[in-house]
């Protein structure tokens, strides 16, 4: 009898024993030590606390009542855009495949909804991770979960319950099969996110200028055919062109981020608009150029930074940006683990804070300053990251001609050749400083 007990003293000496090795940790297992548990404990508290209570607006009741419509042989496409509340803007192919989740009652298929969602963008973090070389024994994983986790774009997305979760493991996906030269496979990917919202649609440029015909393909097929096994089962199919098309191309004055949201909001003369529309634009341009004609054969910052600007323009200078599309711009942000990465500057990433923090500005101190502040502050932040990608690429660009190696491409000076003995140097002690 009195071995039972001695077993378990062992048992827990051993396990507490682990807790404190007999030799130093690095400092990667430190890091990895703290963030894990943080970075699970987000995730849980996000899925089965903040999204499960929601908050102030309820993207997916909407999508239930349209699905339940669409099963149940009703019109779908009947919303007032009077109202500010959310309406159904998923065209008939969208619509066919978000129907099976009015087969159960409306609160588990909001649960199961949240956690598609989740483990979507779970998927997704993982995929970049392997996108860009690491792994899930990495330090950057449990790093980019609880990141990730904490942004407003994936706790909103939950919150509200609306569909962003799929579509961004779809654009991943897409980058991902790209990259791979998988092409029919990305077209895939792509294509599925188009059936249901055309967030994704200017990334269609990066296979273009990369001659990567194929992914068209598939893209185009994939919502056609969906469209056409959908279009004889919904009774009001016609509505969409007639109704809600129109409504999408509309600029509205809430819930906008994009330049001509905000400016409509604060009675900005139309021509201020179109000039700042039109002068960032010209950023792009020049942005997108300098990528292509300079940086497209490394293919991964190309792919990586290219999406990013594409989508944060149409964001910006669209008719509607919101502020949880930023969860599109993973992809740009894990750049920076790229010595290249035009994200390695503090400007950068004061940008991301404007669209990226779950921080509310409202104060009921200074109550004018705050609103300003909460509701320009995706919009500052858009900006400054388009201006500083610019600003970054055409310093680079301008380093290169006046050293003369154009012909080489615009890599920051630090990279050559001839800096090489100072990058190993270095990486010997980032290594030493891990182990």
């Amino acid at each position: 009898m009195g071995g039972r007990p001695r077993l378990s003293v062992y048992r827990a000496v051993v396990f507490l024993s682990r807790l404190e090795p007999r030799t130093a940790r690095t400092t990667a297992e430190v890091v990895k030590c703290v963030v894990w548990p943080l970075a699970v404990l987000t995730v849980l508290h996000r899925v089965v606390v903040k999204a499960v209570n929601g908050f102030r607006t309820d993207d997916f009741t909407p999508v239930y009542n349209a699905a339940l419509a669409f099963l149940n042989r009703r019109p779908v496409y009947t919303a007032n855009f009077e109202w500010v509340d959310p309406h159904y803007l998923y065209p008939p192919s969208g619509t066919l495949l978000i129907s099976p989740i009015a087969v159960i009652d409306p609160e588990r298929s909001r649960w199961l909804f949240i956690i598609a969602n989740a483990i979507a963008i779970i998927v997704a973090l993982y995929l970049l991770l392997r996108m860009f070389g690491y792994g899930l024994d990495s330090v950057l994983a449990p790093i980019l979960l609880l990141a990730a986790f904490s942004s407003e774009t994936v706790t909103n997305t939950l919150v509200f319950t609306n569909i962003n979760g799929l579509v961004l493991l779809g654009e991943v996906a897409f980058l991902t099969l790209l990259l791979r030269r998988r092409d029919l496979w990305a077209g895939v990917a792509i294509g599925l996110t188009f059936a249901v919202k055309p967030i994704l649609a200017p990334l269609l440029l990066i296979p273009f200028v990369r001659r990567q015909w194929k992914v068209f393909v598939t893209a185009a097929a994939v919502p056609l055919g969906l469209t056409l096994v959908a279009w004889p089962l919904s009774v009001d199919a016609w509505a969409f062109v007639e109704r809600t098309t129109p409504y999408l191309f509309e600029a509205r004055d809430y819930f906008n981020s994009a330049i001509v949201g905000n400016g409509m909001y604060y009675g900005l003369p139309a021509w201020l608009i179109l000039a700042l529309r039109v002068v960032l634009g010209l950023m792009v341009v020049v942005s997108l150029w300098l990528l292509y004609r300079y940086c497209r054969h490394d293919e991964l910052f190309f792919v990586g930074t290219s999406s990013g600007v594409l989508l944060t323009a149409s964001f910006l200078l669209g008719s509607l940006g919101q502020m949880y599309y930023s969860m599109m711009l993973f992809p740009l942000l894990m750049t920076v683990v790229l010595r290249n990465s035009v994200m390695r500057n503090w400007p950068a990433w004061l940008a991301v804070y404007g669209f990226m923090s779950y921080d509310s500005w409202l104060s009921g101190r200074w109550p004018e300053a705050g609103r300003a502040a909460e509701y320009m502050k995706t919009t500052f932040g858009w900006s400054l990251l388009l201006i500083v990608i610019f600003a970054v690429l055409l310093d680079r660009y301008l380093a290169a001609r006046r050293e003369g190696r154009l012909a080489d491409g615009i890599e920051p000076s630090f990279l050559l050749p001839e800096h090489e003995p100072a990058r190993k140097a270095e990486l010997v002690a980032t290594n030493r400083g891990d182990g």
